[in-house]
């Protein structure tokens, strides 16, 4: 099959002299879709901090579990999904499509390397539907308006922000961003996010951040856990709240809780 003129172009664009936080992301994952300077690159950020790799797993395992909870527990049948990042195992629609083959995922991202990927993420059950927009998190009113094409915005929708307003610099925009898309979504929709922390106890954190934004692309903001917090206000936090990603609801329910990474995460029900 011919590669759209959309991919064409989004290959073109990939710039393979720089690393790239989606790609390191997919090498400490263990996938192929990254270089040489994103291994190098994310080889060196494990140097200053050996349990950086651990978050990509943590936050791709939260993703899992929330949406397994959503679908399973509150019968969330519509997902939005925006910073997707590269296709990986166990993506939104194929965790909730699998209990519920219905379901329906819109997946948006700005990024072409997960454009030139995007295929992966279209492959739909019969009975449900996927759907990718070439997007920018700051253009919600177009996400809305492609999102509507797929998904009822009048019946409950999990808006997906796993790892992607760390790329909004400015509190007050990241904040007013996620209340936007949060306002426009009827009740009974659910807000699922995670971010990049700092604290006083992981300093090494805050040098293998440091190092990022100084070499890589996007730049990206740590907050937090209290400021990440903020970004459930008015929402009915579902339990344990905001927390290390490998401490909401981990698999085994049983045991001392696990080491916690600086990648918090929570489910907020709006009302």
């Amino acid at each position: 099959m011919a590669e759209s003129p959309a991919v064409h172009d989004a290959r073109g664009r990939i710039r393979t002299d720089q690393p790239h936080t989606a790609r390191i992301w997919n090498y400490w994952l263990g996938g192929k879709d990254n270089y040489p300077v994103d291994q190098q690159a994310g080889d060196r950020i494990r140097q200053l901090h050996p349990g950086i790799g651990d978050y990509a797993l943590a936050d791709r395992r939260f993703l899992g579990r929330a949406v397994r909870r959503l679908v399973g527990e509150y019968g969330i049948r519509q997902f939005l999904d925006i910073g997707t990042g590269l296709p990986s195992a166990d993506n939104t629609h194929e965790v909730a499509q699998r209990i519920a083959p219905e379901s329906r995922i819109v997946y948006v991202d700005n990024d072409p390397i997960v454009l030139a990927h995007a295929e992966a993420l279209l492959v739909s059950t019969p009975e449900g539907r996927t759907d990718y927009l070439d997007e920018d998190l700051r253009n919600v009113d177009a996400i809305l308006e492609h999102a509507s094409r797929t998904l009822d915005l009048g019946e409950p929708v999990a808006l997906m922000l796993l790892g992607v307003v760390i790329f909004v610099e400015e509190d007050e925009e990241a904040y007013g961003l996620v209340r936007r898309l949060v306002d426009a979504l009827p009740s009974g929709s659910h807000l699922v996010l995670s971010h990049t922390v700092t604290r006083p106890d992981m300093p090494d954190v805050d040098a293998a951040v440091a190092f990022w934004n100084e070499n890589g692309t996007p730049k990206l903001t740590q907050r937090t856990p209290e400021a990440v917090t903020r970004f459930f206000d008015g929402l009915e936090l579902l339990p344990p709240g905001v927390v290390s990603c490998n401490r909401w609801h981990p698999e085994d329910g049983g045991g001392d809780p696990p080491a916690e990474v600086a990648m918090f995460g929570g489910v907020g029900r709006k009302g």
